[in-house]
């Protein structure tokens, strides 16, 4: 990779390709989901089974669109006990983290006779999209985890998985192992924006729910986009990216590596270096050329890092701190000595790994933090799936007649310089009894 001086013309083309990169969804693209949804909505079932029956699994009958008890027992079978006792382990992490998160109603009362409060409550259904990942041979595991558990700690009664099934009409073990272990028994064989369809208005078979949230491919991310405002959904999630600062002292082998684990995602993700360090700059561009070679998904990793790589070496590491912030990354790695003195430099980013044994993946797997973040600079006013995502709250307001008396007149005022005369007259008539 090349290595761009901070400042430069061709420093500056390459971060505007980078912070540019979220390709504009195509018109044909999104009439093609609004036909899928509208489908769907108006035939329920039968427009569900003709997509699925189209473009997943040709034999799959509607019968057997959920997932049976049967096939949940067997899943346990087939399954070894390293993979549960990782499953554990993780499962234990992220349901510790996004315990914290959990919010309680709260109420306030004055002398003057007035009670004022919020009530927190979860949604009624939550539906989590888990994608197939290469027809079922590569389950995504950890967007069960990161989907149903703040669902689940949130107090949702019905949290169920819509996923794409192989061609043979099954879901991945793994996955539904899975499933279980955090408490979701209901999953439909759906995937693409079908499933959203069906999760987003419901079908005669699947239940509407009221939040939509987890991964996907760009019809995914459309069909969500398009349902948003009939239900709550997480965000629109662009290419994954990471950003990683850098000084003197880091190891240029970890940074090579923390780089390509984003860029393997897809030829869109973007993989960036900032450091003040020219020597590091360059033994990062060497390194990452000797993991390359050895690397099964290079081809995807090779055309990222050249269209949306990036290696960068600033004048210090304020300006790269400065840049970072400007970028609001979605995964943002600091690789410095005290990276916790760094911590109040940062201002946006959906997740910060700090020191050089913290790489990315740790996030994606294990640590407890949600991995499902803010991409495309959305970092500067969205944060991280949570448990906030599946709780609504309601205004809770009693006044007392003295209470009322005392603040009617104000509301008159204000009421009347709106022009809202009804408003007004709402006061004024318990005002003359």
């Amino acid at each position: 990779m090349e290595v761009y001086t901070f400042g430069s013309l061709a420093a500056q083309k390459k971060l505007d390709a980078i912070l540019n990169r979220n390709p504009a969804f195509q018109t044909k693209d999104i009439q093609a989901v609004q036909k899928i949804l509208a489908d769907v909505r108006k035939d329920g079932d039968k427009a569900l089974m003709d997509y699925i029956n189209g473009f997943d699994a040709p034999g799959l009958s509607l019968d057997s669109l959920q997932v049976s008890k049967e096939e949940m027992d067997a899943a346990k079978r087939q399954v070894n006990k390293v993979f549960l006792t990782s499953l554990n382990k993780a499962v234990k992490k992220i349901e510790s983290f996004h315990r914290h998160q959990l919010r309680s109603s709260w109420f306030t009362t004055d002398a003057e006779g007035t009670m004022l409060g919020q009530v927190v409550r979860p949604v009624g259904g939550a539906g989590v999209y888990v994608p197939g990942g290469r027809g079922g041979e590569t389950p995504l595991v950890s967007s069960v985890l990161m989907g149903c558990i703040p669902a689940k700690i949130a107090g949702v009664a019905n949290v169920c998985i819509t996923t794409p099934p192989t061609k043979n009409g099954e879901v991945n073990p793994h996955l539904l192992v899975a499933a279980q272990r955090v408490g979701v028994e209901t999953i439909y064989k759906a995937g693409s924006a079908w499933g959203i369809a069906a999760l987003a208005y419901g079908t005669e078979t699947i239940a509407r729910v009221d939040v939509i949230v987890g991964p996907g491919n760009i019809y995914v991310t459309l069909a969500k986009s398009l349902v948003s405002g009939t239900v709550g959904i997480d965000m629109t999630a662009g290419p994954s990216e990471i950003l990683i600062i850098a000084d003197e002292h880091a190891n240029p082998h970890y940074i090579a590596a923390d780089l390509l684990s984003q860029a393997e995602h897809d030829a869109m993700a973007s993989a960036v270096l900032l450091t003040p360090s020219g020597e590091v700059a360059g033994a990062v561009s060497r390194a990452l050329q000797e993991q390359l070679d050895a690397l099964p998904r290079r081809a995807i990793a090779e055309a990222s890092l050249n269209e949306y790589g990036a290696l960068i070496v600033t004048p210090d590491l304020a300006s790269a701190f400065d840049l970072a912030n400007q970028v609001a990354p979605e995964h943002l790695e600091i690789h410095v000595e005290e990276p916790l003195q760094y911590l109040s430099n940062i201002r946006n980013a959906g997740a910060v790994f700090l020191g050089p044994h913290t790489p990315e993946p740790v996030g994606d797997y294990i640590a407890g933090p949600n991995h499902v973040l803010p991409t495309a600079g959305m970092a500067r006013f969205a944060s991280a799936l949570s448990v906030e995502h599946f709780v609504k709250k309601t205004s809770v307001l009693y006044y007392g007649e003295k209470a009322f008396r005392k603040d009617s007149a104000d509301i008159i005022r204000l009421a009347e310089i709106e022009g809202l005369t009804a408003h007004a007259e709402a006061i004024r008539i318990r005002k003359r009894k």
